[in-house]
């Protein structure tokens, strides 16, 4: 029952949120602030301390650098500068360089993410005709977030009201230490929903993680072919 009335919350909220779309606009200074805040609550999303996880597959084998691995940069004593999409992004720019580069690659990545970002079967458990979008941009733009890449134009209030910390909580194990990942953190979110759309979440986690990759990495080649 508990998890039946999670899944129309979830529904309600982005009635809601839509709503509020549609009457104001938060200002850039708004909108900056609450990526900040987003970016640093990110850092603090962990699973150890309230999940029952099984010891960590042993990947150490598969790097030459077994220190290899996510580190949160708030923890570490760093700041890290805000990545804005704005200056530098996939579709115009990473996009032409990776063709440059390796012809017909960028294409089949580009593909590749727009797969991934816009898989729908248009459903949320048993709710059919809904639009996903929103939900999927939420959950695109916190992976980004956690990388400390922001969207001036996307408002990161709206992540905390469509994620829950148990599902942010699978996210950044996803995405930054997947060996971790257990079966109990799978069942845990979105207990209604599919197998078919959680794998479809796993997909849209992964791709995201990728592209926030390939950013950092292709704008440091541009700034080296500069």
């Amino acid at each position: 029952i508990d998890s039946f009335f999670e899944v129309e919350a979830l529904m309600e909220k982005m009635r809601q949120l839509q709503e509020c779309r549609d009457e104001e606009e938060a200002s850039q200074e708004e909108m900056a602030s609450r990526f900040e805040i987003e970016k640093r609550e990110s850092m603090f999303v962990f699973s150890s301390d309230d999940e029952e996880v099984t010891p960590a597959r042993d990947v150490s084998r598969h790097f030459e650098d077994t220190s290899y691995g996510y580190k949160d940069f708030s923890r570490h004593g760093m700041h890290v500068p805000t990545f804005r999409v704005q200056d530098y992004c996939w579709e115009d720019h990473g996009y032409s360089l990776v063709n440059r580069l390796y012809p017909d690659v960028g294409q089949l990545i580009d593909e590749k993410f727009h797969i991934a970002y816009n898989l729908t079967y248009n459903t949320m458990a048993m709710h059919k005709d809904v639009d996903t979008s929103m939900l999927r941009r939420a959950i695109w733009n916190y992976i980004h977030c956690m990388f400390g890449i922001r969207y001036d134009d996307y408002d990161y209030g709206e992540i905390n009201q469509l994620l829950d910390r148990s599902f942010k909580v699978y996210i950044k194990t996803v995405v930054c230490t997947p060996e971790k990942v257990t079966k109990r953190m799978y069942d845990s979110f979105w207990r209604q929903f599919k197998h078919s759309e959680k794998v479809h979440v796993n997909l849209l986690l992964i791709e995201a993680r990728m592209q926030a990759e390939l950013l950092y990495a292709l704008r440091a080649i541009t700034r080296y072919m500069t």
